[in-house]
């Protein structure tokens, strides 16, 4: 059927629709109360006028639609769609900044606990999202100590014949060896770590109050200590979350700068009514997307806006809120917009309708909430600043992004990044190179000689390289860096994390970036590659770091080809000697030039017998008969 044939016949009812190009990709998603009369409004001379929305029709060759019985379904199945599609001529939210849950991994046999920024379909229970970041980190590491349930990356699911360091410091209950704990105890920890997480704190005071008089009565004064300081920190901590949670409403407020096509979001996330945390987003050539109000072209006629703007601000925010909220676990019960947009009653009932409780969109004009929007708006004029006029932002501020990238658990301070280099195998070696501090620290760069691999195997030398390092630094006692950062993708990362767990250290943060596609993968989160943006400032670290591992590498890699040319090959060869050698290299620069000579010029340097064997070395069919070889020289 003809293109515009199949947009005439297309239903009158709710649904969703999907622009395609001539191969058969997806390049727009929409949604409409009447399908027909949306999709045949691109085609009037109204919106041709309109150069975004002709960029689309002239790629478009093909339409098609899903049909949905309301508003409600569309919004969804839009969302959905965009998400799995990524279509080009659509608003996608590129930040770098996903807030993290606490995740509790209730279908293992043993139970850990995670720092997440994905929520998955997977048996686990998930907690969150904290405001800010490193609140998760804070509250896993008061469930490790508290709790006693492990993060580390072992396997549970088979016993181990020793326990890792984090057992004999008291933060893990030995579940990955026999008869440190029993299921029993396991369970009951994963209970109480539940209802501390679900925020249900007298049931865990009174659960632990009772096991401490138990514990007492049996005369284990240890144990009975151990819950007494247990319930002192879950009642202090429950005082703080009383206190907090009495101020008011959660409440999420945006504010934008927009200029040249580039686009600046602040979105300031207020809990129990302070500001907890500020997130950033940003958008380049925003005026390429085409930008619809929700609801326009209801009519058979679009009639053309006797002014219309640049970058449409109210259908900007119909879109991201969409992506934002629709499908999340946790939802606030209130948004503060600078604009207005035509689907914000049909948006916050769906919102409501999925999260359990009441969603307010609003737009304040006047008082405290208004000013709220505009401090919003003033953040994000100063992030444009920062991002698009090519202002540096501070080192404290690059650390900080890092850490919440790829989820350290702490400010990261050192940086120890490995590269391996070799040339078929041939003189294989690695670097390791140094960032501290914010600067790269030359004096404690390394190099290394793989000495137990043959052959061209990265992997393994890599496992070799971190195996060697790291065992001299828990010998000499000292410390680890924030964060290992290796060269290579998943086979150089999980090399790296072998040779870590064998020596203990299975909760060292680890990660690689993956050359040419730069997608930078995290220990234990492979499923979930962190992809920043090529304007990122954590990118460009991260890649700087990489860079000087590999030209390091690289350096050293070259010094070693020159030392073996120099002192093995020529030494090889009857009647040369260590002088003749040095001799020879002073005379024609490298061995390469050496092999390249003619018998005259080497018989101008050595004796005509060492140079006749040092030419029938590296010239042997010629070298049967010199006499030739010299009358073609002549």
């Amino acid at each position: 059927m003809d293109f515009y044939e199949k947009i005439r016949s297309l239903p009158t009812r709710p649904g969703v629709y999907l622009y395609k190009n001539a191969d058969d990709e997806v390049i727009y998603v929409g949604k409409a109360k009447n399908l027909r009369s949306r999709v045949r409004s691109y085609l009037l001379e109204a919106s041709q006028a309109n150069a975004k929305t002709g960029s689309l029709m002239r790629e478009a060759v093909d339409v098609d639609y899903i049909l949905v019985d309301n508003e409600h379904e569309a919004l969804a199945l839009e969302n959905n769609l965009i998400k799995q599609r990524k279509p080009r001529f659509n608003i996608l939210l590129r930040d770098d900044k996903t807030y993290p849950y606490v995740k509790l991994t209730l279908g293992d046999r043993y139970p850990k606990v995670f720092v997440t920024r994905r929520l998955r379909k997977d048996g686990g229970a998930y907690y969150g999202p904290y405001f800010p970041g490193n609140l998760a980190y804070r509250i896993a590491e008061l469930i490790h100590r508290s709790f006693l349930l492990p993060s580390c990356k072992i396997d549970l699911s088979r016993y181990h014949a020793r326990p890792c360091l984090q057992y004999y410091i008291k933060r893990c209950l030995g579940p990955c060896v026999e008869g440190l704990t029993t299921p029993e105890a396991y369970r009951e920890a994963v209970r109480d770590a539940q209802m501390f997480l679900e925020g249900r704190g007298a049931d865990l005071a009174k659960s632990i109050e009772g096991r401490m008089e138990a514990a007492a009565v049996a005369e284990q004064f240890e144990l009975a200590a151990k819950y007494r300081d247990l319930l002192v920190t879950i009642s202090q901590l429950h005082e703080k979350q009383r206190i907090a949670s009495a101020d008011s409403d959660d409440a999420d407020v945006f504010g934008y700068h927009y200029e040249n096509g580039m686009l600046a979001v602040n979105l300031f996330h207020m809990r129990g009514g302070k500001i907890v945390d500020r997130r950033e987003l940003f958008w380049e050539d925003v005026d390429s997307l085409v930008l619809e109000e929700a609801g326009e072209g209801d009519d058979d006629i679009v009639r053309p806006e006797p002014e219309r703007r640049p970058f449409e601000a109210g259908a900007f925010f119909a879109a991201l809120l969409k992506q934002l909220y629709i499908d999340q676990q946790y939802v606030p019960r209130a948004m503060y917009l600078p604009v207005d947009f035509a689907d914000r009653a049909v948006l916050a009932a769906l919102l409501a309708e999925r999260s359990g409780h009441r969603v307010e969109i609003a737009v304040p004009v006047r008082g405290e909430k208004r000013s709220l929007v505009d401090l919003a708006g003033q953040n994000a004029k100063q992030s444009y600043d920062q991002r698009f006029r090519v202002m540096q932002p501070s080192q404290k501020a690059i650390r900080e992004a890092l850490q919440d990238v790829l989820m350290l658990p702490e400010l990261p301070r050192r940086i120890e990044c490995f590269d391996i280099s070799h040339i078929q195998g041939a003189e294989t070696v690695a670097s390791m190179v140094v960032w501290e501090d914010g600067a790269m620290k030359k004096s404690d760069y390394r190099k290394f000689q793989i000495k137990t691999v043959d052959g061209v195997d990265d992997f393994a030398s890599m496992r070799e390289v971190i195996g060697r390092r790291y065992r001299r630094l828990v010998e000499e006692n000292r410390p680890m860096p924030s964060l290992i950062l290796v060269d290579g993708g998943l086979g150089q990362l999980h090399a790296a994390a072998e040779a870590l767990e064998e020596l203990g250290l299975t909760t060292q943060p680890l990660a690689s970036i993956a050359k040419r596609e730069e997608i930078i993968y995290l220990y234990g989160q492979e499923n979930e590659p962190v992809v920043l943006e090529r304007r990122s400032p954590v990118l460009h670290l991260i890649q700087r770091v990489r860079d000087e591992s590999h030209r390091f590498a690289i350096a050293y890699h070259r010094k070693r080809r020159e030392m073996r040319d120099r002192d093995s090959e020529l030494l090889t060869i009857p009647g040369v000697g260590a002088r003749t050698r040095t001799r020879l290299i002073e005379h024609f620069g490298s061995q390469r030039s050496v092999q390249q000579a003619g018998l005259e010029a080497l018989i101008a340097v050595v004796p005509r017998k060492t140079a006749e064997l040092i030419y029938g070395h590296f010239h042997s069919e010629e070298a049967a008969n010199p006499l030739h070889v010299l009358n073609n020289e002549a």
